[in-house]
């Protein structure tokens, strides 16, 4: 297709006049809206307004300008059908071979904060109708989106026709990209208007915008990729690399499992994950503390690992990460000074998120054979008002604290799940056993001698009494648990003739 008239209408003006001058070197005649057209005639180039083609001018401030038969017979039209071809040319329209068009920016505008109304103008009626026009009649027109398709289109015409294969990428990044853009309105404007969010929706509408393509998946035969979404790149996808290699795939699962863990904790914090699970976590006066006393939990497991701070990465922390194995560290900030210390270790990924505090309200999705599994977030801070003790004895007041640092650690295990912790770290970490007493067993066995006087979380209810029984008999003076299970009783007993502290939190966290 040699492409004769094209329509240019954009609010990203990136290249613009770079490509219109290359289209107009090939012969191409250009037909404008407003703003463009203003851009274009400052260029010196030659360029018809688009109201010569309707004979009518902008209307209801600019809401209707591109809705109209001139535009829409002339991209729709078969050219292979005498038919259509003879009623453009009784109307005296004119076929349009190339639509340039992108969208207003509503992304921009939901991120501002701006206000509804405000918003609600951002929405771009006539840009997606005549891109989605022109990739519908995609074999006769060109449907150019995006700026960065300008290179690419202008190479193809400079040696020829713009062959199938370029029109039907050009097409088929339209219809993506439209449902990109109407996935983001919906979710935007179903918060703003109140929609039900206890409710499922009838349609779910993901949207998503490639950050990056990954060497491979969690295998090297299997392709991978990372995408943002919402309005604008936030939370870890949207990330800022400071240094260090290309992210896998596997990278991104772990970094993700510690920067949800450790955005739980309170205080200067730490955790070290491998294959997705903290294999160490701790709270300290500072940050560099915390990173060694999170690091001195089980170091083998730790080596190699993914670290995560809820404090900025300062140089003393630094220094501390530069004398470990180590494949990425994330934290909302890093200094200047630290920068400068892990810059020697050229390998180490380093990634710098932002607020650790800011709650993410947006559901969970994972994929199964042939759909989505769609769920709330778990924040993972239960209202510890609502605790029950349920033994005789009550936990003293540093067994309380580690009993709810060690909540908060659970949730971030996968199931089934045991954590001990002992002044203000995990000393011992049992992550996905198929049976309860074996996680506590492999807690146990990593802590050794810092078990005994050790506290225990379960992310799920103990089954049997032999799970606290097993607890007691290694030295374990106080352990939660959600509750709920029919043997509590017998819980509760072993845990009254033990002398432990019980408690039950009436809130269950698997992270399966």
């Amino acid at each position: 297709m040699r492409p004769q008239l094209a329509l240019l209408g954009v609010s990203d003006k990136r290249g613009l006049v770079e490509f219109a001058s290359g289209l107009v070197g090939q012969g191409v005649r250009l037909v404008a809206t407003g703003g463009t057209e203003r851009v274009l005639v400052r260029a010196g180039l030659a360029v018809t307004p688009l109201t010569e083609l309707t004979g009518m001018a902008e209307m209801l401030d600019g809401r209707v300008k591109t809705l109209h038969p001139a535009i829409h017979s002339g991209i729709l039209a078969r050219r292979e059908d005498p038919a259509h071809m003879a009623t453009l040319a009784e109307r005296g329209f004119f076929p349009i071979d190339m639509v340039v068009v992108n969208l207003y920016p509503f992304a921009e505008a939901a991120a501002s904060g701006a206000g509804l109304e405000e918003v609600v103008e951002a929405i771009d009626i006539g840009g997606p109708t005549l891109l989605r026009a022109a990739a519908k009649n995609w074999r006769s027109v060109a449907a150019v989106s995006s700026p960065d398709q300008y290179s690419r289109v202008l190479a193809e015409l400079a040696g020829g026709d713009l062959g199938p294969g370029l029109l039907a990428d050009l097409a088929t990044q339209v219809f993506r990209m439209t449902a990109a853009y109407d996935a983001l309105i919906a979710e935007h404007l179903s918060v703003e208007l109140g929609e039900d969010r206890a409710a499922a929706p009838a349609r779910l509408v993901i949207a998503g915008n490639l950050r990056s393509r990954l060497r491979y998946g969690e295998n090297p035969h299997q392709r991978g990729a990372l995408y943002t979404c919402g309005p604008m790149p936030q939370g870890l996808a949207g990330a800022d690399q400071l240094q260090g290699g290309e992210l896998s795939y596997t990278n991104w699962l772990d970094a993700d499992a510690a920067w949800r863990l450790v955005s739980r904790l309170r205080g200067p914090a730490a955790v070290v994950v491998k294959h997705t699970n903290p294999c160490g976590a701790a709270v300290a006066s500072t940050q560099s503390a915390a990173f060694e006393r999170a690091y001195s939990c089980d170091p083998r497991s730790a080596y190699g690992g993914i670290v995560g701070l809820n404090q900025d990465l300062d140089e003393e922390t630094a220094a501390a990460i530069s004398k470990h194995f180590l494949e990425l560290v994330v934290a909302p900030e890093v200094t200047e000074e630290a920068a400068a210390r892990l810059a020697g270790r050229a390998k180490l990924r380093v990634l710098r998120v932002g607020d650790p505090l800011r709650r993410r309200t947006d559901p969970e999705a994972r994929s199964i054979d042939g759909g989505l599994l769609v769920q709330d977030r778990d924040p993972g801070d239960d209202d510890q008002s609502q605790f029950r003790v349920v033994s005789r004895r009550q936990p003293t007041p540093e067994e309380w604290v580690e009993l709810n640092l060690a909540w908060l650690l659970v949730g971030g295990v996968k199931s089934n799940a045991i954590v001990l912790c002992r002044q203000g770290m995990a000393v011992g970490i049992g992550a996905g056993q198929m049976s309860r007493v074996e996680a506590i067993q492999l807690a146990i066995a990593r802590a050794g001698e810092r078990a005994a006087g050790s506290c225990l979380a379960s992310d799920a209810f103990f089954p049997m009494a032999d799970n606290l029984e097993l607890a007691a008999s290694s030295g374990i003076r106080a352990a939660i648990h959600p509750g709920g299970s029919i043997r509590d009783q017998e819980v509760v007993e072993v845990a009254d003739r033990e002398g432990m502290a019980l408690v039950a939190t009436g809130m269950r966290h698997f992270r399966h």
